[in-house]
């Protein structure tokens, strides 16, 4: 043990901050061992549980396979980045598409889950079988890809998987490398499964039985997941930690300083503010995450925000340039101030919409609440480094209309709940980014109509038609843009959510070496080596 890890445990705070780490192993740190620390919360080692956190998508990429990924590029800013023009095998030794696009035939790798047994077709069939059964977001997110219903997945053999389309789309195979459609072990599965409960999501709720790089060997919930590798696994090269072990630590403060004192390798997610001092240090990747926006949301079922000046009042009066430099500390990309006229496909993009108190108090006074109102403001305490600066200033900038906000903080680990599943958050900051970089993916999860991430609740007849036109239509076809352009008319017109900025993702690192930026926005541990090496 190194005289600053004997230190730090000395140390009453940080002790008092961690009250887990007497039960971590003296190895901890060691060179077969990877620590990192986040301020997210894992609450399901299932990804197609209801109610699974951002946070639990690293257990599906880390102890999973799927059968394609994403390539690696160079990351804007310095680092590796996934790359969304490039399909690499997983489980997969190879695929062929039909000449109408309509059938995708895989081949599987010799491969084994963790407790030996091979990966065969069947588990392939009944693993997507469950992900477009069990409803909610995995659902639809296999519905994106034109992945709907188990009658379209044949295990042809043990080696030979079809995946049979109602029509060609664009998305298919880029949704077959996101988290969700990850291979299960199917017969350890319905071993674990009961009739009120055929899909064992009680089982996989706290057990890993995958064919992937790592498997969960502890979880204290709030606390820790420890992660062990898989030297069976053929979806990469074999990762080079032995063993990883993922901290919750929500003080910013003690994640910090573990990272600048060598006690963790890696801190990951960590505030625009920290990111920009630790740069001067350490190692510090800030990649803007693509296709993802930090956006204040106006829930449509709340009556105030069903007139449209008062969504507009609002647009004008966010103190844009403010939030920036106070939530983003400048990383990332503006989105307002943009022209009006929109000449290409381009997203995240500029609202037209900036900062003037004159044009919000015209537009309060056109509407039904000339005097204001009362509001809460809702944000989540897992993301408080950026949305509580962001809500504290549009509280102070509403009220100059009349609009009186109480701020609403809720638990990180029911946030997802009550802003996306419940959909009962008056008004409240989101950070959608969509996993598949296309904007019509985007308005896909967004805007549609009961879809996760529309936590406004909005409709709009035209957005849902154009958005089911665009999601599958190639890039190229002469009318995809012209409908896209549509599309983003339509959104800042209505204002379900007011963009206010596109993110960073910030990641520190002291010690370790491979960090790859992800659309998920979750660590991959499986390319990460120690420094030295």
């Amino acid at each position: 043990m190194s005289t600053t890890r004997r230190n730090f445990l000395k140390t009453g705070a940080a002790i008092t901050a961690m009250p887990f780490i007497h039960a971590l192993p003296a190895a901890a740190g060691a060179g077969d061992t990877l620590v990192a620390v986040t301020a997210q919360t894992i609450n399901s080692l299932d990804l197609h549980r209801t109610g699974t956190n951002r946070a639990s998508y690293a257990v599906a990429i880390n102890c999973y396979d799927r059968l394609v990924t994403f390539g690696t590029k160079e990351a804007p800013g310095g680092g590796l980045s996934y790359d969304y023009a490039t399909l690499e095998p997983e489980l997969a030794e190879s695929w062929t598409i039909s000449d109408d696009g309509m059938t995708i035939t895989f081949t599987l790798k010799e491969a084994s889950f963790q407790d030996g047994s091979p990966v065969t077709a069947e588990d392939v069939k009944w693993s997507f079988d469950r992900a477009v059964t069990v409803g909610g977001f995995p659902t639809v997110q296999m519905k994106a890809g034109g992945l709907e219903r188990p009658e379209q997945f044949e295990a042809v053999d043990a080696k030979t998987f079809v995946v049979k389309l109602d029509r060609p789309s664009k998305l298919s195979l880029p949704d077959l490398a996101v988290p969700v459609p990850f291979i299960i072990n199917a017969t350890l599965a319905k071993a674990n499964a009961t009739a009120d409960d055929p899909w064992a999501m009680e089982y996989l709720h706290k057990n890993t039985i995958g064919s992937g790089a790592y498997k969960v060997t502890r979880w204290d919930p709030g606390q820790q997941v420890v992660y062990e590798r898989n030297e069976a696994w053929v979806g990469g090269p074999v990762p080079s930690y032995a063993r990883v072990i993922m901290r919750e630590v929500p003080s910013a403060a003690t994640q910090r300083a573990l990272v600048e004192r060598g006690d963790v390798q890696v801190a990951f997610d960590i505030p625009d503010k920290d990111a920009a001092e630790l740069a001067e240090k350490l190692t510090v990747y800030s990649t803007p995450v693509e296709n993802c926006i930090h956006a204040l949301c106006l829930n449509t079922n709340f009556e105030p925000f069903q007139d449209a000046n008062v969504r507009k009042a609002i647009a004008a009066i966010v103190p844009y340039e403010a939030i920036f430099k106070a939530a983003a500390y400048g990383r990332g990309a503006p989105l307002w101030g943009g022209s009006a006229e929109i000449t290409d496909t381009a997203w995240p993009r500029k609202s037209p919409y900036d900062t003037d108190l004159a044009t919000a108090q015209e537009f309060m006074a056109a509407s039904a609440y000339p005097d204001g109102f009362e509001t809460t403001l809702s944000i989540s305490t897992d993301l408080a480094s950026w949305m509580e600066p962001a809500a504290l200033l549009i509280q102070e900038a509403v009220a100059k209309i009349g609009i009186t906000v109480q701020l609403d903080k809720i638990p990180g680990a029911n946030w997802r709940t009550a802003a996306l599943v419940e959909k009962r958050l008056p008004m409240h900051l989101e950070n959608f980014g969509g996993w598949l970089n296309t904007p019509d993916y985007y308005f896909f999860w967004a805007y549609q109509k009961d879809h996760l991430f529309n936590s406004s609740n909005y409709f709009n007849e035209e957005v849902e038609q154009l958005t089911n036109e665009t999601l599958h239509m190639a890039m190229d076809d002469p009318e995809y843009a012209p409908k896209i352009k549509r599309m983003f008319e339509i959104a800042f017109e209505d204002l379900p959510r007011i963009p206010l900025y596109q993110p960073a993702l910030n990641v520190a690192v002291n010690g370790a070496s491979g960090y790859e930026f992800w659309f998920h926005r979750q660590l991959d541990i499986r390319s990460l080596s120690p420094a030295s090496a």
